[in-house]
């Protein structure tokens, strides 16, 4: 049975910071490319950041660059997502994914529970 399981989420201040992580089983995690996609309160699916299955080459859309890093321990079969200087806008819950094909695909074949963000004074 596949399964994705994220946590680290909680309430956090503007400018603050949370390391997500992603635990990943059922399926070869360290053959695919991944990604962190999130959705805020009435709005779309949102993809945030991707990375390859070596975790080498990395991926950010520009709402984030310069303040999210996503990483993967290969051996350990998770994925994080470390989100510096939050924002009101960044509060979402937070899914993990393993996209069907690029790590841009807009199609996932498996998808966590999500965890959520929320980032408020």
């Amino acid at each position: 049975e596949v399964q994705l399981v994220e946590s680290g989420g909680g309430l956090v201040q503007p400018g603050g910071s949370l390391t997500l992580s992603c635990a990943a089983s059922g399926f070869a995690f360290s053959s695919y490319a991944m990604v962190w996609v999130r959705q805020a309160p009435g709005k779309e699916l949102e993809w945030v950041s991707g990375i390859n299955s070596g975790g080498d080459t990395t991926f950010y859309a520009g709402s984030v660059k310069g303040r999210f890093t996503i990483s993967r321990d290969n051996a350990k079969n998770t994925l994080y997502l470390r989100m510096n200087s939050l924002k009101p806008e960044d509060t979402a819950i937070y899914y993990c994914a393993k996209p069907v094909q690029s790590v841009y695909s807009n199609e996932y074949q498996y998808m966590g529970q999500g965890t959520q963000v929320t980032v408020s004074s």
